[in-house]
Order: structure tokens, then C-alpha cells, then sequence
């Protein structure tokens, strides 16, 4: 929905990113679809994309939280335990994802994967409910800023694994979701890539 200026709800009109709270629901709203088409009966194939794209996910968003989230928080102050245990619990997100590529598939990978999907949720579970609104409260207009340098930092960390994103992405969801979440991602590089021009300035 546009707003009054011009702009995109939730998306900063001088940034073209969105604010990094909004960037971080929208990666837990991309994993948490993939952990609920996971099912007893899904195809091998399509456990393997959905097991692929799941853990590259997991793997970047930890990554960029902890690059560009975590510390915004703590050099604004906070000081909290979900804060404190959430790198902790990224790292019980890798040890799982290791164990999950080190598998051929069978019950030992759905046991691993109900296994991250335990972690993931209640991970996401306190970031929605303490991290994220503690963040809105206090960084204020840090946060437009913080989503900006998060896209920027998104596509460096992407832009090695383009081709198996768009394959996983296609065979994890029916043809119409896989458009939205490519047309998603497509629409954050195209950001990134403005922000980057617009700091190179001219010439």
C-alpha cells in the first residue's frame, strides 16, 4: 500500500530498503513457509530443495543479524537474555544444518529437520515478541539506515548462490509462491544495486 509520500509501507523513501525489523520478519516469514511444507509425505526431491533453501536461508539471516542486528542493539544499550542466547542459538541452528548436509535423506534427515525446525521456532518466537519491538523502540530512525546496509550486505552474501536459490525456490513451492519469493529477492538486488550506485556517486 503506497503511502501519503510516495512511499512503500515500511520501506524508507530515501533508503529503497526496508527497515531492518521489517527485513528480518520477512526472512522468518521465507523459513517458516519452507518448515511447514516439510511433511512425511513430501517427495524426496522436494524435501532435498526444501532442506537446500532452508538452510542457506538460516545461514545468511544468522549471519547478517549478527554482522549488523546484534551489534546496533548493543551499542544502543540493550542489554537482554533473548540478545544474549541468540548467537548460541544460531550456532545450534549450524551444528544442525552441518548434520542435515551430511545426510543422505531417510528418517535420520526428517529427525534432524524437525530438529532445526524446533530451534528455528522458538528462535523466532522471542525475536518477534522481545527483539524486534525493543529495536523499534530505541533505534528509531537508525532503522531505515540498518535495512539499507542489511540489503547491501544481503546481495554480497547472495550473489554466490543466485542459481541454486532460484532452482530450490522453484521446486520447494507451488509455480505462483516461487514467482512472489523470486520476484522478492529480484526486487531486493535491484536495491541493493541502487544503494551501492548511489554511494559510488557520479563519474
Amino acid at each position: 500500500m503506497n503511502t501519503a509520500n510516495g512511499g512503500i509501507r515500511g520501506v524508507r523513501a530515501t533508503g529503497f530498503s526496508p527497515d531492518i525489523t521489517n527485513l528480518i520478519r520477512m526472512d522468518h516469514t521465507h523459513v517458516l513457509a519452507l518448515l511447514r511444507r516439510y511433511k512425511p509425505d513430501t517427495s524426496p526431491g522436494r524435501k532435498r530443495a526444501l532442506v537446500a533453501n532452508a538452510c542457506l536461508a538460516l545461514e545468511i539471516h544468522a549471519q547478517l543479524e549478527e554482522e549488523i542486528f546484534y551489534p546496533a542493539l548493543r551499542a544502543a544499550g540493550v542489554r537482554d537474555d533473548v540478545l544474549e542466547k541468540s548467537v548460541p542459538e544460531h550456532d545450534e541452528m549450524r551444528r544442525l544444518i552441518g548434520e542435515l548436509r551430511a545426510t543422505d535423506g531417510g528418517a535420520s534427515r526428517d529427525d534432524t529437520f524437525r530438529s532445526l525446525m524446533r530451534t528455528v521456532l522458538h528462535h523466532v518466537a522471542d525475536e518477534e515478541t522481545v527483539l524486534l519491538p525493543k529495536a523499534e523502540e530505541i533505534l528509531g530512525d537508525e532503522l531505515g539506515d540498518l535495512g539499507a546496509q542489511m540489503t547491501k550486505r544481503r546481495l554480497q552474501l547472495l550473489k554466490p548462490h543466485a542459481g541454486e536459490i532460484g532452482l530450490t525456490t522453484v521446486q520447494s513451492f507451488p509455480i505462483g509462491s516461487a514467482l512472489v519469493a523470486l520476484g522478492t529477492l529480484a526486487i531486493g538486488l535491484a536495491a541493493s544495486r541502487t544503494l551501492a550506485g548511489r554511494q559510488r556517486g557520479p563519474g
